[in-house]
């Protein structure tokens, strides 16, 4: 991966913002100190002055220092951070990259005044081990911008370029998609231990399955229900584990959890 050879400000070292800022780091994108990281108490940012980022709580003196921006607030604080922003932001110098839920280009547009790119982006959490999904958003006439966006995002993780309409989904399916899986290994780890493992025995072999099952898919390309055959035999053991999920409604209430993530992501912002 080559280097990026500009400056980054993450605006906000949240949850999300540290995992960002983690995954760059170890992706060697960027070199520590052309980082710059900013939360509002000063007590947050000692892990990233130790690793030899440059920290602030003053929004405005980050986006002076950096070309890139990444902004991470929540959609509640998102408004202020712009406001507090747009006199700094330079249409020749700055490139906004938003991670905030629910709010458009057009909207991040008319709060800066329009003055610079704006790209949408969706990672998730696992970018700060190099393993996100991350979808990308940006207007035709940005496409420059939304190729550096998917250069810095494909050093930590996986990408895909989706029209802005679907950015909500991708909020739904990816970002809050880390909570649902971790929820189905707990699950799974769960019913290990009632069928006698010990916990962290049966929670390593849950997440390594996991990780098995999603690594099959990944590398083979191939639809789920192929690798499902391969294991379900007539009268067998798995066919009868897999039908009383479904009795239960396994499949049903997953679906229906990210159809109702994506609903209220929509109306986050607004």
């Amino acid at each position: 991966m080559s280097k990026l050879n500009k400056s980054v400000a993450i605006i906000g070292a949240g949850n999300i913002g540290s995992s960002i800022a983690l995954g760059l780091m170890s992706s060697g994108i960027i070199e520590n100190n052309e980082l710059t990281v900013t939360r509002r108490l000063e007590d947050g940012l000692s892990l990233y002055k130790n690793l030899g980022n440059y920290t602030t709580t003053n929004n405005t003196e980050a986006v002076e220092k950096s070309e890139i921006i990444i902004l991470c607030v929540t959609p509640q604080q998102l408004n202020g951070v712009l406001e507090e922003i747009a006199p700094v932001l330079s249409e020749k110098k700055h490139v906004i990259m938003s991670v905030v839920s629910g709010a458009s280009i057009s909207q991040i547009k008319e709060r800066t005044g329009n003055r610079c790119p704006v790209v949408r982006v969706m990672p998730n959490t696992a970018i700060a081990i190099k393993e996100s999904m991350t979808c990308i958003s940006a207007l035709d006439s940005e496409k420059e911008a939304c190729e550096l966006a998917t250069k810095i995002f494909e050093s930590v993780g996986q990408t895909l370029v989706i029209h802005e309409e679907l950015m909500v989904p991708a909020t739904a399916l990816c970002a809050c998609g880390i909570a649902f899986f971790m929820r189905a290994i707990r699950a799974a780890s769960q019913g290990g231990i009632e069928i006698g493992f010990h916990a962290e025995d049966s929670l390593f072999m849950a997440a390594q399955t996991a990780k098995g099952a999603a690594t099959l898919l990944l590398n083979k390309g191939i639809h789920p229900e192929s690798e499902v055959d391969k294991v379900t035999t007539p009268k067998g053991c798995t066919i009868a584990g897999l039908n009383q999920m479904e009795h239960s409604g396994f499949s049903s209430s997953l679906i229906k959890g990210i159809v109702t993530s994506a609903q209220k992501a929509e109306t986050l912002y607004k």
